[in-house]
């Protein structure tokens, strides 16, 4: 085979592993993104998290939020709720950061696939 054909589809090859692996670890972070509070399922972003940071600011104790499927579900704790929204993004983020990192530095579709 050709030289350079070998080295395009060897890149070709690093490309597709390396955008899999990309897709994969933003899978990840959006399960790792998925909150749990009384009985509704909550996706956090950051509209969420500045949402309830409004009504813990405007001096709410509880409200009635609407979870991911479409069910109102009263958070009894919303200073509360808010910290754990805000603790498990940071902790979801920092790990997509870090599993990032360590993929941006790998140069092989051998080392990605370890």
């Amino acid at each position: 085979m050709d030289e350079r054909l070998e080295k395009a589809l060897e890149f070709s090859n690093y490309m597709v592993t390396l955008n899999n692996q990309k897709r994969a670890l933003k899978e990840k972070f959006y399960n790792e993104c998925v909150f749990y509070d009384n009985g509704g399922t909550f996706t956090i972003t950051k509209e969420m998290i500045t949402f309830v940071k409004v009504l813990v600011d405007k001096g709410n104790k509880d409200a009635v939020l609407i979870d991911d499927n479409d069910l109102p579900i009263m958070i009894d704790n919303l200073e509360k709720f808010y910290e754990e929204l805000v603790t498990s993004y940071f902790e979801a983020s920092n790990a997509y950061y870090t599993e990032y990192q360590k993929l941006k530095t790998k140069r092989s579709v051998e080392a990605l696939t370890k």
